[in-house]
């Protein structure tokens, strides 16, 4: 087939391929620290637009414009959404969102896990989403409870040590 008649982006068109950001379906439940940083993050999103909207003749910063515009979009929706929780006036026996969780596992490696909302989940810091699977088995427990953390790399027994919402 001849591709003479494809129509190819050339350099001096902008980028259509800025895919959107699917919505989580479950609710936005986020702590208010967490909330606080979605705001700070679409204030420096919308400064970087104005700032890119002096030179948007050049096609490399038409596309950056198009790409901040998607995330802005897509913040914007989730603040719409959020439902805050403000976890200092949590008073809880019980595991629920905003915990922070120590745990130890069968070989004495002690974990601490923070379930948190989807938006701020960063698990190299610890944070966890509440939808995830792990967040999951630990909401409703208490210290003391045991737990089997199901991981792609083999299931690991855990006790909970102590929980707080500090």
């Amino acid at each position: 087939m001849s591709r003479a008649f494809v129509k190819e982006p050339d350099g001096d068109q902008a980028d259509e391929s800025v895919v959107e950001k699917p919505q989580s379906d479950f609710p936005n439940y986020m702590t208010l620290s967490g909330l606080q940083d979605m705001k700070q993050a679409v204030e420096e999103l919308r400064q970087q637009h104005r700032d890119l909207k002096k030179d948007e003749e050049e096609m490399q910063v038409k596309n950056q414009i198009k790409r901040i515009e998607a995330d802005l979009r897509y913040l914007e929706k989730r603040i719409q959404c959020a439902i805050p929780v403000d976890t200092s006036k949590i008073d809880s026996a019980e595991i629920r969102f905003g915990a922070k969780v120590d745990l130890i596992d069968e070989n004495d490696k002690r974990f601490q896990f923070r379930i948190v909302g989807e938006d701020e989940a960063d698990a190299e810091q610890g944070l966890i989403s509440w939808v995830s699977p792990l967040a999951r088995e630990l909401i409703g427990k208490k210290a003391g409870d045991v737990l089997v953390w199901e991981r792609p790399s083999g299931d690991l027994e855990l006790e909970v040590l102590d929980f707080s919402y500090k």
